[in-house]
């Protein structure tokens, strides 16, 4: 494991590159400490999972295909102990690997070969949406966004400050995507939002999702509110328009 050494005088965000490819990995971590992150690197999910459960990073950009542990079931053996955000890498024409990777909590995923500028820009949004700056200088003086109020839609209630979510008064813990997905739709219930409006609201630094990304992360969401409401229909899928939420 390799690790860039921090500026003096900021807190910088921490990336965990973890890739057996290590022209990939050089070629990232490059590009990232340009931009005024740290980068730790790994090459094989085995040696990454103890140094992230150790020394958390701020985010982690994990390839599917390694050998010894693969990036899915590295993120598997995460998602235990941490909500460490997530972007994967996959093959360019892996739908499965899309799926499943969002299915176990990965924030976000890239094809390859990919775009350091989508990759930056990316990792930019998440970290913002996760928390805190995304590495400028705090000392700026630049205004943090403040988070939201509670949102209570019947049965749903919703706390930016604490990103906590529940059903019924039953938890349902979802991603930082996730959440503005559902915060959107339940802003206005009733109200379509388009798949354009919703990407825009998770997504607000132009950085282009396709369709399948926002219904990868909708079903999900389903899902998870399903596990504790079997019942649960408030999410209404209006084919060729959207989404809206139903909160009768």
């Amino acid at each position: 494991m390799a690790e860039s050494e921090p500026r003096p005088g900021r807190r910088e965000r921490v990336i965990a590159l973890v890739d057996d490819d290590r022209n990939i990995l050089t070629t990232v971590s490059i590009a990232l400490q340009a931009e005024g992150y740290t980068t730790r690197i790994y090459t094989d999910g085995e040696s990454a999972l103890k140094a992230l459960l150790d020394k958390p990073p701020d985010l982690g950009v994990f390839d599917i295909k390694m050998p010894r542990m693969d990036g899915m079931e590295l993120l598997r053996q995460l998602r235990r102990q941490s909500d460490l955000p997530v972007i994967f890498l996959t093959s360019k024409d892996d739908e499965q690997d899309e799926e499943a990777g969002l299915e176990l909590g990965a924030d976000d995923y890239i094809a390859k070969p990919f775009s350091l500028r989508l990759l930056l820009a990316r990792i930019r949004a998440i970290l913002r949406r996760s928390g805190g700056s995304d590495g400028e200088d705090d000392s700026s003086g630049e205004a943090q966004l403040e988070p939201g109020p509670v949102v209570e839609r019947g049965r749903l209630m919703m706390d930016p400050a604490r990103h906590l979510v529940t059903w019924d008064g039953k938890i349902v813990s979802l991603t930082v995507t996730e959440f503005l997905l559902l915060e959107a739709l339940a802003s206005r219930p009733g109200v379509i939002k388009s798949r354009n409006q919703l990407m825009d609201a998770a997504y607000p630094d132009d950085v282009f999702v396709d369709d399948r990304t926002v219904d990868s992360h909708i079903k999900r969401m389903r899902r998870k509110f399903r596990s504790v409401d079997p019942q649960f229909g408030a999410i209404d899928t209006l084919y060729g328009a959207g989404y809206s939420f139903n909160d009768a």
